[in-house]
């Protein structure tokens, strides 16, 4: 090979433009490698021992034929529904399957409403990688639960013989167990180790004990026997506690304050039980206009008025007495720093923004003490702790409908219509629970909790607050899905395993190699040294189009497996294309520059009206088909428009950096045998 020809080969200045695309193809072929195969380089790294940087590695999204799981088909009986509202009725009913499958932890499920050629609603539900089916089903098929709430102020507790019998014997376990510990400290044990022993309390045993310096108001349950108990002494007698026994050590004293303050609290949307309506930056604008009006003597007006705070907006914000530390932080470190009678700027905290009044402060005594805790068992601990809302009569069997509106200034709400008796039922709640807040909950969920202004008769009511369009259109969904009376019924159910799923995996691989070592094989005897390079076009193909199955990331089933084969043979549809004409070019005595030209110009009406139907029969069925047939369409067009990309681009570029000359002496490497041009 002459050095003229080495020259045209390998330096950037030859083929300028066809180098530095080779390089970038080099780059993008380098890391759909990365992509793909993730997993295996990070492997090899580590085991070289970990010099080469790592890369992050996303896993392929495999569908239920795939990973194995349940395939489950119901029918929602909207019989009861005004036609009218029989769409956004299953609409609300799917979201609320969706939701459960959620709580599930199902990966990637797949819920789609179809109708039955007899007019009847249907739902399919894909659940991937879904070991239990029947809780699956169990969970899915409760009808859809709708419950009105009110304010649990006086919970009733009553636990059944048995459970008060076990209450009584673990509690009697636990005397004799404290009992025994404070025998031991006081023959000579340790308090300390004794602590770390056989305490209780998770947060101090490890530390023997130690609780620090603590304000007494904050542990009313020791207050007295800390008092009682001289420094750098043990309580002699148990301590009784609402939640267990004590036995509490005072090793020192420190002289410290508590502080009495009010505040006004803004929440706003976002932050739990918050119905205010308000975004973050609309708080923040309102509270800072209280600031402007706030003083002394109005402060408990603007709270009563404005406090967004039910536990104190009726006393005016005021919070009684506090130690330090028994608020949040950044509460705790305002008012602390704070003058009697100073009213803060805003304070940002985990409920909204406050505005702080600091009444007064006075000096108290803490005590740094430790302590021996051994749990007891009370109501709660049975029964678990008591709900902050309690069940009404009303629930989504009363509610008739819920739609959607605008209130008069073009915000969304969400107006409520019930049934006669619905009707009544919600007056009474409403009217003993004015300006109280009553709860909506969907599958024990809490979707609102508006505060009642008025008692409402009529058996309307609107939900207002704010809402962006989307989230009114949400909870209507919700509402009505929840309203339905009997709103699926399981009709067929059908389950994958895993082993049948990895064994279609490993078939189709199979499969896959083996077509694709035969159209190798095709492509390099009938097209030799362009067919070479049309393996490697293909070879980036594959690296970029599972690159983007991954990033995409697209739900990989056999169907869309199937879809990515069928997409393979059409990349080399296109170069067999390009390569047919381009050596009839060649046999009429072209150029080989002028045949890739020629070629490629050609092929290329061919190659895109042929892909461009293909595409729009791809969308046509990612539009309107099932899940199974969606796989397919949506693998085989990435497909296509990647083979588009590697066809024109790739194999084009390939061809370029071929030398001319050298092609010319070995010309037997392209096959075909050249013509003059007469």
């Amino acid at each position: 090979m002459s050095d003229s020809t080495l020259y045209r080969m390998f330096h950037p200045k030859a083929k300028g433009k066809a180098w530095w695309a080779f390089v970038l193809i080099i780059i993008l072929t380098i890391a759909g490698a990365l992509i793909v195969f993730g997993d295996q380089y990070d492997s090899f790294a580590k085991k070289i021992g970990g010099w080469l940087p790592q890369v992050p590695t996303t896993p392929f999204h495999l569908g239920l034929d795939l990973l194995g799981g349940a395939q489950l088909t119901y029918k929602a009986d909207v019989s009861a529904v005004p036609m009218a509202d029989r769409t956004a009725a299953v609409d609300g009913v799917r979201d609320v399957i969706e939701k459960r499958v959620n709580v599930l932890g199902v990966s990637e499920p797949l819920v789609n409403v179809t109708t039955a050629p007899n007019g009847e609603y249907r739902i399919d539900v894909e659940l991937a990688g879904v070991k239990n089916t029947n809780d699956a089903i169990n969970e899915i098929g409760k009808t859809p639960l709708l419950e009105f709430r009110e304010a649990n102020n006086n919970p009733s507790r009553t636990l059944t013989a048995a459970q008060q019998k076990e209450m009584t014997d673990y509690n009697a376990q636990s005397q004799q167990k404290a009992t025994a510990i404070l025998g031991k400290l006081i023959s000579g044990g340790d308090f300390a180790a004794m602590a770390r022993q056989y305490s209780e309390d998770d947060t101090t045993q490890a530390k023997g004990g130690e609780l620090g310096f603590i304000n007494l108001d904050n542990y009313p349950g020791i207050a007295k026997a800390v008092q009682s108990t001289p420094i750098n002494s043990f309580s002699k007698d148990l301590v009784k506690t609402a939640n267990g026994d004590e036995i509490v050590k005072v090793e020192a004293t420190r002289p410290a304050k508590e502080d009495q303050a009010a505040h006004i609290l803004i929440c706003y949307t976002g932050i739990a039980n918050c119905d205010s309506g308000l975004s973050k930056d609309e708080a923040l604008a309102k509270i800072q206009d209280l600031k402007k009006q706030a003083t002394a003597k109005n402060f408990k007006d603007l709270a009563k008025a404005n406090s967004t705070d039910q536990g104190s907006r009726s006393n005016g914000g005021e919070l009684g007495w506090f130690a330090q530390g028994a608020m949040v932080k950044e509460f705790n470190d305002k008012v602390f720093a704070m003058k009697v009678g100073e009213i803060s700027d805003p304070v940002l905290t985990a409920f909204g923004y406050h505005l702080i009044y600091k009444e007064a402060d006075k000096p108290v005594t803490e005590y740094q003490v430790a302590h021996i805790f051994i749990k007891t068992k009370g109501v709660d601990d049975i029964l678990g702790p008591a709900s902050p809302w309690k069940n009404t009569e009303l629930s989504g069997k009363d509610l008739q409908r819920a739609s959607l509106q605008y209130d008069n200034t073009g915000l969304p709400e969400i107006s409520l219509e019930f049934t006669g008796d619905g009707a009544k039922m919600f007056g009474d709640i409403t009217g003993r629970n004015v300006n109280k807040q009553v709860a909506i909950f969907l599958d024990n969920q809490l979707v609102s909790a508006p505060t009642v202004n008025e008692k409402i008769t009529g058996g309307k009511a609107v939900i207002s607050g704010k809402f962006t369009l989307t989230e009114a259109q949400s909870m209507v969904k919700d509402l009505n899905g929840g309203a339905l009376p009997a709103p699926i019924t399981l009709l067929n159910q059908q389950t994958v395993g895993a082993t049948l799923g990895q064994k279609s995996v490993d078939d189709s691989l199979l499969a896959g190699l083996i077509g694709l070592a035969i159209v190798a094989l095709f492509m390099i005897i009938r097209y030799r040294l362009p067919g070479v390079l049309a393996v490697c076009a293909l070879t980036v193909y594959s690296l970029l189009s599972l690159s983007v199955f991954k990033l995409w990331p697209v739900t990989m089933t056999l169907s869309g497996i199937a879809g990515f084969v069928l997409s393979v043979g059409m990349a080399l549809d296109a170069n067999i294309l390009i390569f047919e004409r381009m050596l009839e070019e060649l046999r009429w005595g072209k150029s080989l520059k002028e045949a890739v030209t020629e070629g490629f110009s050609r092929a290329w009406p061919s190659i895109r009206d042929g892909n461009f139907n293909t595409i729009i029969v791809c969308l046509v069925l990612m539009q309107f088909s099932t899940s199974v047939l969606k796989g397919f369409a949506i693998t085989l067009l990435l497909g296509v428009l990647i083979s588009m990309f590697t066809a024109i681009v790739v194999t084009r570029n390939f061809l370029k950096l071929i030398p001319e000359q050298w092609l010319e002496k070995n010309h037997w490497l392209i096959g075909s045998k050249k013509r003059s041009q007469s």
